[in-house]
């Protein structure tokens, strides 16, 4: 029987047979010399480049920035509006100008600013203590507090602030003494009258606390997880116990975030202090009230108020500013600061 010899599967040859040149590398058939007979003509190769010519030259720009009539005609409405309205105010005689600058420094005005301050102060310091407790409160491992916690602030930012005050006045309707003894119905060592102990001041200041501290508590809660969890974790390694890590790590760094909507909060209080006139607190409107109702200059002196709870928004503003600038610039260098914190607690080499 007769063997044909197998052929390469590449080139078609039996082995050991030559190979037709024409057949040669990549196999590819032969150019044919009648250039319209190739189906694919060669590329033409590229112009060659001018060495005067930089590589990667720019074009230039002439852009055209497009009319924009319809701003033009919003700022032109908008400057007119205000000067009509700037020459409204001003020529209205029955704005009585002269008995606004006249009350504007007047003693009784001056006082009620004292007693708004005072209130705007000390609501917001006492409410930022409450807020951070009920803040560490709401992050334990415990399900009581996270719990009271939680009533707390779902209470107090559920209810209305007014009704809040008008309770706090009206406290001695429902508990007439307060004392201190052995409590569920023991003897009481010392005693006082509610409607002596709960004045206007105080209850203003028991409403605006409470109610502030609630607030107070998201914010603080929002700044204390804005921290890395490695943070406290590195510190609890060093042996730092959960006071410290949380004064000395967690609040310097988480204060970046609590001071803007702090700032907001305490502009707030300085105009929330006017709803105090419902229970005649004595602050800047109540005072401006008492004085209307005797000379009927109801305008003129909401106007006098007005200007001084602007006088207070702006510099807290301003003061704002500059603590959160404060702020901004000890984060750049914070790494630094925890380091030093930490040093106390590092072990040193053996």
């Amino acid at each position: 029987m007769e063997v044909t010899p197998a052929r390469d599967a590449d080139s078609g040859a039996a082995p050991g047979s030559p190979i037709d040149p024409e057949l040669s590398a990549d196999h590819e058939p032969p150019m044919n010399p009648d250039p319209s007979m190739n189906p694919d003509p060669p590329i033409d190769p590229e112009p060659p480049i001018d060495p005067e010519l930089p590589i990667d030259p720019e074009l230039p720009i002439d852009a055209v920035r497009p009319a924009r009539p319809g701003r033009w005609f919003a700022a032109a409405a908008a400057i007119a509006f205000l000067a009509w309205l700037a020459y409204t105010i001003v020529v209205n005689e029955n704005l009585h100008w002269d008995v606004i600058v006249a009350y504007l420094g007047d003693g009784r005005i001056l006082g009620g600013l004292w007693v708004t301050i005072q209130l705007t102060v000390l609501s917001m310091v006492i409410g930022l203590v409450l807020g951070v407790l009920a803040a560490v409160m709401q992050l334990s491992d415990s399900p009581v507090l996270r719990g009271t916690s939680a009533l707390y602030t779902w209470f107090f930012r559920g209810t209305p602030l007014l009704v809040q005050l008008i309770f706090w006045f009206n406290i001695g309707l429902v508990f007439p003494t307060f004392g201190i003894g052995v409590p569920f119905g023991g003897p009481k060592l010392i005693e006082w009258q509610a409607n002596e102990l709960i004045t206007p001041f105080t209850a203003a200041l028991l409403g605006l606390a409470i109610n502030e501290g609630a607030y107070m508590a998201e914010i603080v809660r929002a700044g204390i997880r804005s921290v890395d969890p490695g943070q406290r974790e590195a510190a609890e390694s060093l042996g730092m116990s959960h006071r410290q890590v949380l004064r000395r790590v967690v609040l310097p760094q988480a204060m970046r975030v609590i001071i803007p909507p702090t700032g907001n909060q305490f502009i707030s209080m300085l105009k929330t202090t006017s709803m105090v006139s419902v229970i005649a607190g004595a602050e800047l409107l109540t005072v401006a009230q008492r004085i209307y109702l005797g000379n009927f200059e109801v305008i003129a002196m909401l106007i006098v108020a007005s200007i001084w709870y602007m006088v207070l928004t702006t510099v807290a503003s301003v003061g704002q500013h500059f603590i959160e600038r404060r702020f901004e610039r000890g984060h750049a260098r914070l790494s630094t600061r925890v380091r030093r914190n930490l040093r106390p607690f590092a072990k040193e080499p053996a």
